[in-house]
């Protein structure tokens, strides 16, 4: 039915769109990630004033910022695929040190998530700042060793 050329062309198109595709989905995964330490980051950028005492205690401005971040970090679990730290065309700073040493990376996640639902339970400014040191240790704890530098 078709000649060899043909089927070669179509076989090369069809891998070609395959690639397309693995690419596009891995891209969609890392503008996730990417949104979701976004909100993270502006998270910190209330709770650090708040920290350092040149804001005052805001709890309303901490739920709004939490509620931002649990948000755009619903997916957290589907942002360490094997296609997204290795593939897509996006530019990002995951280490692939995630997948040689996932249960070093879940460990320094979960210290992290553990410290943030700590803070997240804070009632008042004293517990706030207590726990918000952990925060920074856990946040440490992934950057240090499975994010690469930012250039």
């Amino acid at each position: 039915m078709f000649s060899s050329a043909t089927r070669v062309l179509i076989a090369c198109a069809v891998l070609g769109l395959g690639s397309t595709l693995a690419h596009s989905a891995a891209d969609d995964t890392i503008k996730e990630r990417q949104a979701c330490m976004k909100a993270q980051g502006g998270a910190m950028g209330v709770f650090v004033p708040i920290m350092k005492g040149e804001k005052p205690y805001d709890a309303e401005a901490i739920k709004t910022a939490f509620g931002s971040m649990d948000a755009a970090c619903a997916n957290w679990n589907a942002f360490w695929s094997e296609e997204s730290i290795t593939g897509g065309t996006v530019k990002h700073y995951a280490k692939p040190d995630i997948l040689s040493d996932k249960a070093g990376f879940e460990a320094a996640g979960g210290a992290a998530y553990t410290a943030m639902q700590a803070l997240k339970a804070s009632a008042d400014e004293a517990s706030f700042k207590a726990a918000f040191p952990a925060v920074g240790a856990g946040c440490k704890g992934c950057h240090d060793k499975f994010r690469l530098p930012k250039e």
